[in-house]
């Protein structure tokens, strides 16, 4: 087979892309090196949908992080994704910083983002009454808001998959090669050819410029990593909005905000690091613990369930670069899209898809197009969310739905066996607790992981040494004892 359009990374990029593509008549294939969507970057950030005025005037990041959070609460809607509009303050802390805040406010209006005002002492602890009393004025940002990135991802992906494009995990490409008018993508002894090729790998941009025989990648890809702790729901409540400190050079610095699934966030701390040095330190937790309780001073780390690090494609010219490869005609560079890459996602796939057509990919509008996509298959919504008639009537319908499996978290095994039979499928114990929140809570999988690995077996019909944990070589079970 031909592809029209292979992309390359299957992060919250190439996701949103694959969607924006799938609605026209095309033959696409999304590849992604690691076991499932949002296997980098996306599922290891802050979860944020930043509203556009941190990014410099008449750059590509901030013309794109503007139009994507407006974009993002109808795309989340038809994607059947939670989002809410929680908005965010920056927080300024005696006169100097306040000085600074006009600063933000200038550059955010003229990055077009609208509602900007700066707020004083007394209306911002009336909106945030955990807030430290050191903290004298804030910049409001009314259209911020919070997603959660990895189900967004998924989303986007089974999307694309249920209007036509495959999917195929487990390819790390190694080497791209140019044959007139088509382009050939190999992974080992496997190869995949299409007429355009979309790069959509964080971290690895430039191994696939690489791996494309580029003489020269204007954009150095700088690994940094940061760390992050996640808080018990019980201090879900102390900001309402998501909390930042003045940006530097080093980003956007430690902020603490609620997620969608009302637990509390706290991080990161920005350190350059090899790729895929995803390890947390107690140096980085002490760095980002210090500057949350800078923000809320009461937060407390015996309520820390989980503590986790993602590292991010930091461009060396600060902006995104999505660029057709010099070398390589009909291979397209959407490189260094870091932080705000979550929230300009929508208007990323949007510019790439107009690029496409600018390189001469052709577009007809599909008929049979399914805009929309249900996160819960034949369900209307997860068990914890129905109503008590929701689930009397659930589990009148399917027993299933009266086991509960994952405590913390309200899972039933319906949640579960739903989820294995998903457009993308599930068939670790990981992406179960991407799409089910099985494990996610404060006992963090110690009651529930057998059991999920039991129904994964169950529905596969493999035996349960067979289910790993996230990555082939993540093997949970070796066999069993006497």
């Amino acid at each position: 087979m031909i592809y029209d359009v292979i992309i390359i990374g299957a992060g919250i990029t190439g996701a949103m892309t694959a969607r924006a593509l799938s609605r026209y008549e095309l033959k696409l294939a999304i590849v992604e090196a690691g076991s499932d969507v949002a296997s980098g970057a996306t599922r290891a950030n802050s979860a944020i949908v930043h509203a556009g005025f941190d990014a410099a005037n008449g750059t590509l990041k901030a013309k794109l992080n503007a139009r994507g959070c407006a974009m993002m609460p109808e795309v989340c809607a038809a994607l059947d994704v939670p989002y809410k509009n929680n908005t965010s303050l920056v927080i300024a802390f005696g006169d100097d910083e306040e000085n600074k805040l006009e600063e933000l406010r200038a550059r955010g209006e003229a990055n077009g983002v609208e509602g900007l005002r700066i707020i004083g002492k007394d209306e911002l602890h009336a909106l945030e009454p955990s807030l430290s009393d050191n903290a004298t004025a804030a910049l409001l940002a009314p259209s911020a808001g919070i997603v959660c990135p990895y189900e967004l991802a998924t989303a986007a992906c089974e999307n694309a998959v249920v209007n036509g494009a495959d999917f195929i995990t487990g390819f790390k490409v190694d080497n791209i090669i140019k044959e007139e008018n088509l382009i050939s993508v190999c992974s080992g002894d496997k190869t995949l050819t299409a007429r355009f090729v979309v790069s959509a790998a964080g971290c690895a941009a430039d191994e696939i410029a690489a791996a494309a025989h580029e003489e020269s990648f204007p954009v150095k890809i700088i690994p940094r990593r940061g760390e992050y702790m996640l808080m018990d729901k019980k201090l879900g409540s102390l900001a309402k909005a998501t909390l930042f400190m003045l940006p530097s050079a080093a980003g956007k610095g430690v902020l603490v905000s609620p997620t969608v699934d009302n637990n509390l966030i706290i991080g990161p701390n920005a350190h350059e690091v090899e790729k895929g040095d995803t390890s947390t330190t107690s140096a980085g937790l002490d760095e980002i613990l210090a500057g949350a309780k800078r923000l809320i001073p009461s937060i407390d780390t015996r309520s820390v369930i989980t503590s986790f690090a993602g590292v991010r494609a930091t461009p060396s010219t600060d902006d995104f670069y999505i660029e057709e490869s010099a070398s390589v005609p009909g291979l397209l560079h959407a490189a260094g899209i870091e932080s705000p890459g979550l929230a300009s996602s929508p208007a990323v796939a949007e510019y790439v898809k107009d690029k496409l057509v600018s390189m001469g990919l052709d577009l007809t509008e599909r008929k049979d197009y399914i805009p929309t996509r249900r996160a819960y298959g034949h369900m209307k919504k997860h068990f914890r969310d129905m109503t008590d008639d929701e689930k009397n009537e659930a589990i009148k319908n399917d027993p299933a739905y009266g086991r509960i499996i994952c405590r913390c978290e309200t899972v039933t095994e319906g949640d579960i066996v739903e989820a294995i039979h998903s457009p993308l499928g599930s068939s670790s114990l990981d992406m179960i607790k991407r799409r089910t929140r099985a494990g996610m809570g404060r006992c963090q999988g110690g009651f529930c992981s057998v059991r999920v690995v039991d129904i994964i077996a169950r529905e596969l019909g493999v035996d349960m040494s067979e289910v790993v944990k996230d990555s082939p070589a993540s093997r949970l079970l070796y066999g069993k004892t006497k």
